[in-house]
């Protein structure tokens, strides 16, 4: 059953993500039923168990709606049963949650405390709004240094978008392109230096994945097998790398916050605010849909913004 997920996501096109959390939320449900076959269940077994996440296991309102997605998914396009209407259903309410960003003090404090290539990364989400994900799937032809422009592809949602490269990361990365160059060269000279391709440019395009331009801009350590052919290929790095690294380095530079690495693209939006950008610009930079997603921005920048107490008036 969890292959027959695995092809109907993959013939819909959705991200190697969506289908790994609707495989997930799939074989939860099936343990959460005693094992039993989804054919065998229905709408109150699903209420049951979305039920069981929202009161036991209090789970936030997107994981719910995350296994609602998947279970939905399950019964109407892998097996041909809508699920209908679930009347019994408890949603878990959304909060409005301000995100925690970071100062230009306290960003430049973390920032001077990492070093090498996640120090580089850190700068470029930071100082180009990108989520870790695009950070670390970033390709070299799709960094331009001479005209300070990054394209993003099927990113979050399936959309594309450009950002800026900061201009002070146009050496850094030119230094670092060079090495990414070496590596690949040596790759190359020992029968690999491939690079995996998305969808089926492989076959289109079955030399493009030896090429330069094709390389991750943040190349693995490791080599590892690819597809049917088990070829050894270098993928990206983790995003587990960024997200120690950069762990680690608010604890160094005694930043007290609850931040993760993405609070850096939080802090790129809060900061372009306060600079005087206008919130349209803002939102094409990130690639929100809706509007409404980044105007929560503009209450993040007037909380921080200063303020006089009425204490300091007496």
């Amino acid at each position: 059953m969890l292959d027959q997920v695995v092809l109907v996501c993959r013939r819909r096109h959705f991200s190697p993500r969506t289908e790994e959390a609707y495989r997930h939320w799939v074989r939860r449900f099936v343990i959460f039923c005693d094992k039993r076959h989804p054919k065998d269940l229905g709408a109150l077994e699903v209420e049951r168990f979305l039920n069981h996440l929202a009161s036991d296991r209090r789970v936030s309102a997107s994981t719910q709606t995350q296994a609602l997605n998947a279970l939905v998914f399950l019964y109407r396009d892998v097996l041909g049963r809508p699920l209908g209407e679930m009347t019994n259903l408890r949603r878990v309410q959304r909060g409005n949650h301000l995100p925690t960003v970071l100062t230009q003090v306290e960003t430049k404090r973390v920032l001077d405390t990492m070093a090498g290539s996640t120090q580089l990364m850190a700068m470029l989400m930071y100082g180009a709004g990108l989520r870790v994900h695009e950070c670390v799937t970033l390709r070299v032809k799709d960094l331009d240094v001479a005209s300070r422009i990054i394209t993003l592809r099927n990113t979050k949602g399936g959309k594309h978008r450009t950002t800026v490269l900061p201009n002070q990361l146009c050496g850094p990365f030119e230094q670092h392109l060079l090495r990414v160059a070496q590596l690949h060269a040596q790759d190359l000279s020992r029968g690999g230096g491939l690079a995996p391709m998305p969808d089926a440019l492989s076959r289109k395009f079955p030399t493009a994945s030896a090429s330069f331009a094709w390389q991750f801009v943040f190349p693995s350590a490791a080599l590892r097998p690819w597809g049917e052919s088990g070829r050894l290929v270098r993928w990206h790095v983790a995003d587990s790398t960024i997200q120690r690294a950069f762990k680690l380095a608010v604890q160094r530079a005694g930043i007290h916050k609850h931040v993760s690495v993405h609070a850096l693209r939080h802090s790129f939006a809060t900061h372009l605010l306060a600079a005087g950008t206008d919130i349209r610009t803002i939102q094409l930079l990130l690639g929100h849909r809706n509007l409404q997603t980044t105007m929560i921005y503009t209450h993040v920048e007037a909380a921080i913004r200063t303020v006089k107490s009425p204490l300091d008036l007496l």
